[in-house]
């Protein structure tokens, strides 16, 4: 892409000396201008001819532009260069975003609705779509002819295809997940020549991947899972490679290759295999976890247990039946979400789970108003969790109310129970909440306390592990916290720890926010520019002034 010169910034906002729209100040840009948009909704579409501009929601601001009562596109851009970053788009009677010989970059933003593709990509220049979620929408994104790269991006729930790419595009398609497609996940067609790489392609309405008019992609590393057609399906007259691909419950074959198609196929995943590289790297990242020594220990013995039984299935002997519902007991704040999101890694990565992703919910996402609704939501999000880990946090409060008539929560668990024995190899049920009140759940139904393999006890940090927990977030930010606040913040883990709604790691990051927001206030009154150092550090009065409020 072409490098030049940074131009004029412009700032898009309802306030004096700003322009009230993004068309205002699309009319003043010249080269390069970065326009920044402020939190708002913005109802207007832009179209841009041969202009190189940046748009970009203001820091922590969140932008809306509404294109739904037009039949154009939201974004119509031919030649130049547009960056859109931090953006919600909404699209009407049109795709959202159209671009033609442009080199585009969608970074970070979330793209709904419109008729067509919701990103509509065409011409001889690169793009870049990274960090972005298109959804609702009647396809999702079309290449056609441009190299370029569509990474780590969610596409969901559109009623066309995934990702379409064809007239002989190559891009790089990586770390892409694509669900919910009523076609075909990813369609590659005429002449185009994809990499797709380590993407995860689930419950499509026909194929996961397929290949058609002479496309020829290499296929690596990707998982496809839950579709009503072939998980992978090649075309008379296509090539390329699939490898080191996993396919799991989809219909047969799983791959299919006409006559006529020259495809090579190697290192395709036996769901039995474990990966030894990923499921070192999950343990590592539970090791790095501060504390928890309990249970990393109860987790490694688990991961222990479900490899030893992966390889006596391999080699033809007995494995007993084995569900993978756990529950977390322990106070808020104790690391259960992230190990359970590690947990999930795992499964994964032992070939346990085709696609170990993390679904948290709570008591809303459960229960219904009124009787046979919370049975439809419970099943519902169940089934939309399969081969991954659901995990229910504050589990007991389902049965708070139970026996009053007016709550519904004992329908959710009664709807759970049998769901979680019929389906215990497709689905990880993690229940979590205070000890004392998961007895209560689990006596909520006979057959509840059955499902669970294992109880695992998360401890309240102790006042030395709250103060590394507090140094590592001021690390991640770049700050630079003075070593005399060690003895502070240690004396006030201590004392607030036997509060009985004292948060755990939920206190130490609200206690840093708030040292951060008293640091910003100690530097607002210098009168200057703070130096590089003044705005790394975190001193003591910072921290004592977060105490304090």
């Amino acid at each position: 892409m072409t490098t030049s010169t940074p131009g004029r910034v412009l700032l898009v906002a309802r306030r004096p000396g700003a322009y009230p729209t993004i068309g205002d100040a699309l009319a003043e840009a010249s080269d390069n201008a970065v326009i920044t948009i402020a939190g708002g909704e913005y109802a207007e579409t832009v179209e841009l001819t041969g202009l190189r501009v940046t748009l970009a929601a203001a820091d922590g601001a969140t932008v809306v532009v509404d294109g739904r009562g037009a039949d154009r596109p939201v974004f119509r851009t031919t030649g130049g260069a547009l960056v859109l970053e931090g953006i919600e788009i909404l699209a009407g009677g049109a795709s959202a975003i159209q671009s033609h010989d442009t080199e585009l970059t969608v970074r970070g933003c979330a793209v709904s609705g419109g008729h067509g593709p919701a990103i509509a990509i065409r011409g001889t220049t690169a793009f870049t779509v990274t960090g972005s979620v298109i959804s609702a929408a009647e396809q999702g994104i079309l290449v056609d002819g441009s190299p370029g790269r569509i990474e780590d991006t969610t596409v969901e729930d559109v009623t066309g295809d995934g990702i379409t790419l064809g007239q002989g595009a190559d891009p790089v398609v990586t770390g892409c997940t694509v669900t919910g497609s009523g076609l075909r996940g990813v369609y590659v067609y005429q002449y185009a020549r994809p990499v797709i790489e380590g993407c995860v392609i689930s419950h499509t309405g026909h194929e996961g991947i397929a290949v058609a008019h002479h496309g020829v992609p290499v296929i690596k590393r990707c998982t496809v899972t839950d579709t009503r057609g072939p998980g992978i399906a090649f075309a008379s007259g296509c090539g390329g490679e699939i490898s080191a691909c996993r396919v799991s419950n989809t219909a047969e074959p799983g791959i299919a290759i006409a006559e006529g198609a020259t495809p090579t196929v190697s290192e395709i995943a036996d769901p039995a295999a474990v990966g030894d590289s990923a499921l070192d790297e999950m343990l590592a990242e539970l090791d790095a976890m501060i504390g928890l020594p309990e249970v990393k220990e109860e987790v490694r013995a688990l991961v222990d247990e479900l490899q030893v039984n992966e390889w006596r299935r391999r080699a033809g002997l007995p494995v007993g039946a084995a569900g993978h519902h756990l529950i977390f007991a322990g106070a808020p704040g104790t690391g259960k979400t992230t190990v359970a999101r590690i947990y999930g890694k795992l499964l994964k990565a032992l070939g346990v789970l085709p696609v170990g992703e993390f679904r948290e919910v709570s008591r809303r996402d459960l229960v219904g108003q009124y009787i046979g609704h919370t049975a439809e939501k419970t099943a519902t999000v169940f089934e939309e969790a399969k081969g991954g880990v659901l995990f229910i946090d504050e589990a007991y409060t389902l049965t708070r109310l139970a026996g009053s008539g007016g709550d519904f929560g004992q329908e959710a668990i009664d709807t759970l129970v049998p769901l979680m024995e019929e389906h215990r190899d497709e689905v990880a049920v993690i229940v979590a909440g205070y000890t004392d009140e998961m007895v209560d759940f689990l006596a909520a139904n006979p057959g509840l306390a059955s499902r669970f393999g294992k109880t695992i006890e998360f401890e309240n940090y102790s006042p030395a592990e709250l103060l590394a927990i507090f140094g590592r977030m001021a690390a991640a930010g770049d700050y630079e916290l003075d070593p005399g606040a060690g003895p502070v913040l240690t004396d006030h883990f201590r004392r607030v720890s036997g509060d009985v709604n004292f948060g755990n790691a939920r206190d130490a990051r609200l206690l840093f926010e708030k040292a951060r927001t008293a640091q910003s206030q100690r530097l607002r009154t210098l009168g200057r520019m703070p130096a590089v150092e003044e705005l790394r550090g975190l001193h003591v009065a910072d921290v004592e002034a977060a105490i304090s409020r």
